[in-house]
């Protein structure tokens, strides 16, 4: 057997696209009219066509027992883009326990959203807040041998 990835809903498909191919710079690999694969395994389905393949079930988003995680390095300029084409955010950039900053929002469909930092740009920004190597593997549960690997371009 072959876990081939998760499959969210939508109510537009376009409108989902458009956020996720220009505003997350996820690219597709197939579109089959109700369902769009994305190279990052994940795919979307017009919640309309879903629901008739599972019998006619009521399909209900917005329960925040799934999300879609996504890495990206400068989290503030896509917070603003978001926030311009007026998503909900769950929260906005704040730091994690282990130091990563992230921001959760929803899609228009309800489906959350997580964007953060990778950990080798935590790794990176602690270092060059003059964190020592010790204290960043203590606080992102990095190995030293990553930490260090990271921090080689500082």
């Amino acid at each position: 057997m072959k876990y081939c990835c998760p499959l969210i809903t939508v109510k537009e498909l376009e409108r989902s696209r458009y956020l996720f191919e220009t505003v997350l710079s996820q690219s597709v690999i197939a579109d089959y009219g109700e369902n769009l694969s994305f190279e990052g395994d994940f795919s979307l389905h017009l919640k309309e066509h879903f629901s008739s393949l599972i019998d006619g079930k009521e399909i209900i988003s917005g329960r925040n027992n799934f999300e879609l995680f996504f890495e990206h390095d400068e989290l503030e300029p896509i917070q603003e883009q978001l926030k311009s084409l007026g998503l909900e955010f769950l929260h906005e950039v704040r730091e994690q326990p282990w130091k990563q900053k992230v921001m959760r929002f929803y899609d228009y469909d309800k489906n959350l959203i997580e964007i953060g930092e990778s950990m080798e740009h935590v790794a990176k920004r602690l270092y060059r807040e003059q964190y020592s190597i010790e204290d960043i593997c203590r606080f992102t549960y990095m190995d030293e041998k990553s930490v260090k690997e990271a921090i080689k371009s500082c």
